[in-house]
């Protein structure tokens, strides 16, 4: 079991994600996000998402601690492009690393498959950038490393050219989540109810020039 931090550790540090990170921040995704569909379709497939946003030069930043990666936030300034790119490298090997999710429910192999051509560019705004994760550890809740790496994810997005940021999160029983967006700007923009009848709250932060 991991040593908590505190405040008297040091400074939290934010750098970008490497192929050297994937392992540590799969652990960190997978701890944050229980019962949430990419852990279900299990570790293997979450490694893969993540060894990809790395290779394809996509927004992936850690939080460092005492030496240590204690969080992770990764999107796109280009989401739609994003996920066709995936699925032209490596559409085989995310279909091979859900095999064992799909074995226990079939219906899961429509998900995946909806969940990686979902997001079209078609229907939002130009220069809009999507944050689709962000996560810290348990042993470091409280050191500000989540709204530090936001604020990264945001001024890298605004580098590469967005305007808008957007991201969806759920809308019930996560109060603490969605305060936290709204702390730093975020406005919901809409409501969307997935085909699970899952709730969720689009939020959206339009970037200054500045």
């Amino acid at each position: 079991m991991e040593r908590a931090l505190t405040r008297k550790d040091g400074e939290v540090s934010i750098r970008p994600m490497s192929a050297a990170d994937v392992d540590r921040v799969t652990d960190i995704h997978v701890g944050a996000f229980a019962g949430f569909f990419l852990t279900y379709l299990g570790r293997r497939f979450v490694r893969l998402f993540y060894s990809q946003t790395v290779a394809l030069g996509e927004i992936a930043l850690v939080a460092e601690s005492e030496g240590a990666i204690v969080g992770l936030v990764m999107g796109s300034a280009s989401p739609g492009r994003f996920f066709t790119r995936l699925l032209q490298r490596r559409a085989f090997g995310f279909a091979v690393a859900a095999v064992p999710a799909v074995a226990r429910r079939p219906s899961t192999l429509l998900r995946v498959t909806r969940a990686l051509l979902k997001p079209r560019e078609a229907g939002r705004p130009a220069g809009t950038a999507t944050l689709l994760s962000v996560a810290v550890a348990p042993e470091a809740q409280g050191l500000g490393a989540g709204k530090k790496l936001v604020v990264a994810f945001l001024e890298e997005a605004r580098r590469r050219g967005a305007t808008r940021v957007d991201l969806t999160t759920d809308k019930a029983c996560n109060d603490r989540t969605n305060a936290f967006y709204r702390s730093l700007g975020f406005q919901i923009g809409r409501e969307i109810t997935t085909p699970e009848k899952r709730i969720l709250n689009e939020y959206e932060l339009r970037l200054s020039d500045g």
